[in-house]
């Protein structure tokens, strides 16, 4: 799968974001290494702790169904900015996939691509309990 069509599955998934407090929707598509790809939006709750982002949503998703080894993640939002993934979604994805890429994307279709390590230096993961 090329990285805009993840992108494009990410952009997708963005009417099916339950954004009735911040009006902020965010989707996701998450790759897994066999080439199977789940995506996820944001779903909020009135008990704003609760709220669960696209990118925990699509993993999630993909833990449940029994993948465990993913290599891009597509995250995208409609903001002027780059739809950037939050620290918890950082340290979800890191438990799975320190080597993960990252496209983040914003409203406009543009997205940049960086590894996950990059956006969370020094992770604590499965390794870190040895």
């Amino acid at each position: 799968m090329t990285d805009q069509a993840l992108v494009d599955l990410a952009f997708s998934m963005l009417e099916r974001s339950y954004v009735p407090y911040s009006r902020f929707p965010v989707g996701a598509a998450l790759l897994c290494a066999g080439g199977q790809v789940f995506t996820g939006c944001n779903v909020e709750n009135a008990a704003y702790g609760s709220t669960i982002c696209a990118e925990r949503t699509a993993l999630v998703k993909a833990v449940s169904e029994g993948c465990r080894e993913f290599s891009a993640l597509a995250v995208a939002g409609n903001s002027t900015d780059y739809c950037w993934p939050c620290g918890a979604c950082r340290q979800m994805l890191y438990e799975f996939a320190p080597e993960l890429t990252v496209l983040v994307a914003r409203g406009d279709g543009a997205f940049v691509k960086l590894p996950l390590k990059e956006l969370l230096p020094h992770g604590f993961g499965p390794k870190s309990l040895g």
